[in-house]
């Protein structure tokens, strides 16, 4: 409430789990979203046939995954053999910040979930809906601040820091 300081527990009732899967187009911010209960080969092949409908056929589909063991199952990687116009990559350990759409994913934390009151699975669900929607009334691509050469530069300065660490 307005003029009240921001409270917080240290506890919470979780009233069910569910898993939003997204794809951000880096050339326009919009994006593509699916909300599943679960995170399994199955769903993930569902959201890529999502992507792969509504996506136009004339263009490639790059997706930027993490290394979780779902996206590599032999049913995921059946599909995408399938779909030659799909191409993964995959970022190394802990480097989820190449992936733009990590970003997007703390958008809608900072935004909606961690100060949501979410008393259902079905409530929360329906508030990622109504949020990507209106995300996607007004999408905002993510633009690099620095170049290549300065990210490079920066980790050379650390690399020769710990070097023997």
């Amino acid at each position: 409430m307005p003029g009240m300081p921001e409270k917080r527990t240290h506890d919470y009732v979780r009233h069910g789990v569910t898993s939003l899967f997204a794809a951000f187009n880096i050339a326009d911010g919009t994006v593509i979203s699916a909300i599943h209960r679960r995170h399994r080969a199955v769903e993930f092949k569902k959201f890529l046939a999502k992507i792969d409908a509504e996506v136009p056929d004339h263009l490639d589909v790059h997706v930027v995954a993490d290394n979780y063991p779902t996206h590599k199952t032999p049913a995921i990687t059946g599909w995408l053999a399938r779909h030659p116009r799909f191409h993964v990559h995959f970022t190394p350990t802990s480097s989820s910040w190449i992936n733009q759409v990590e970003r997007w994913f703390a958008f809608i934390t900072d935004d909606l979930i961690r100060r949501g009151n979410h008393t259902s699975a079905q409530a929360l669900e329906a508030d990622i809906r109504t949020w990507t929607t209106g995300w996607n009334d007004d999408p905002r691509p993510f633009i690099w601040t620095k170049t290549a050469e300065q990210i490079l530069s920066s980790l050379g300065r650390l690399l020769t820091r710990i070097n023997g660490a």
